[in-house]
């Protein structure tokens, strides 16, 4: 067991989401509950119920062998993998909403907060997000903003592209537009407190919501950072580090790593350790484990937290 093993998806249906996700899943499972025209916005690989390649949970496989982590683990949050990653694929903009912090979350959910980064594989017309406020605000005007809708056009938005990233502390408001494909990485917490929802009659969380949001613009700007030929930092924080691989030939995570990563494909085709590995699929790589793709051409996000770079090599 001690080698990288695939990470099973979960399909999540959301009321923003998409009734086709190809070419990244183009024979996805619907739910077994509902029609054929669901609409799945959400798909997880690395929470606690995703089953994995080797028959198992993730969370049964960290409990049985909680070394697989290593210093990437969380002592507040043991047994559960600290980094979730997601795909998300949208039809209708998410709602306006904001994620707690540690603290905050923590108090009242006993749960990791919710820091994440946006990377935008694919964009379509319009192709917008937002992400914090044009001006700053006072509490007063945001509380009206949420009751009136006025909330939606004081937020920040603008236009995305392919291989853009989005970092999205915790406290910053926030939402996602329609039309897009995006790799989403962040804490491993469903914390999610929603300010407007445009008349869809889920539940709002507007006292939540309030005693965390920062009413000011968020400075987001994050431009790669080249470690390597064919090797991009992406974002970096106290929770994960994301870095894009695009291999001419072949990745190796050398062994020894102190910390686990996930390897997830996003272009292309070839092996992991042997593994076949396509674009949509993911790959837990234990602490101290080595790992060899092959995979000429292809484009790949790793994450990770460590305060460095990993050993990573990108030919």
């Amino acid at each position: 067991m001690n080698k990288p093993f695939e990470l099973l998806p979960i399909f999540r249906e959301r009321v923003w989401g998409k009734t086709s996700l190809a070419p990244l899943f183009p024979d996805h499972p619907r739910p077994s509950n509902r029609p054929d025209n669901a609409s799945i916005g959400e798909v997880w690989f690395s929470f606690r119920d995703n089953p994995t390649f080797l028959g198992k949970q993730l969370g049964e496989v960290l409990a049985e062998n909680p070394e697989f982590l290593g210093t990437g683990a969380d002592p507040a949050h043991p047994g559960i993998c600290p980094i979730l990653v997601k795909l998300l694929f949208t039809s209708e903009r998410l709602s306006v909403q904001v994620h707690p912090g540690d603290q905050y979350a923590r108090t009242h959910h006993a749960s990791p907060g919710k820091t994440e980064a946006w990377y935008v594989l694919d964009a379509q017309p319009p192709g917008e997000i937002a992400a914090g406020f044009r001006e700053q605000l006072t509490p007063q005007r945001f509380k009206d903003s949420i009751a009136s809708g006025e909330i939606e056009n004081l937020l920040d938005w603008r236009r995305v592209a392919a291989g853009d990233l989005i970092f999205v502390p915790a406290g910053t408001v926030h939402a996602i537009g329609a039309g897009l494909t995006i790799c989403e990485i962040q804490q491993n917490s469903d914390i999610t407190y929603r300010l407007y929802d445009y008349g869809r009659q889920r539940e709002l969380h507007v006292e939540h919501g309030m005693n965390v949001a920062h009413l000011r613009p968020h400075d987001d700007a994050a431009a790669p950072i080249p470690l390597a030929d064919g090797r991009d930092e992406l974002a970096k924080s106290d929770y994960f580090r994301i870095e894009r691989l695009k291999p001419k030939k072949s990745i190796q995570i050398q062994d020894g790593q102190p910390h686990y990563s996930i390897l997830t494909c996003l272009k292309g085709e070839g092996t992991v350790d042997g593994q076949p590995a396509q674009a949509g699929k993911a790959f837990f790589v234990p602490a101290a484990t080595s790992c060899a793709v092959q995979a000429p051409g292809s484009e790949w996000i790793v994450t990770y937290k460590h305060p460095s770079p990993a050993a990573i090599q990108v030919k």
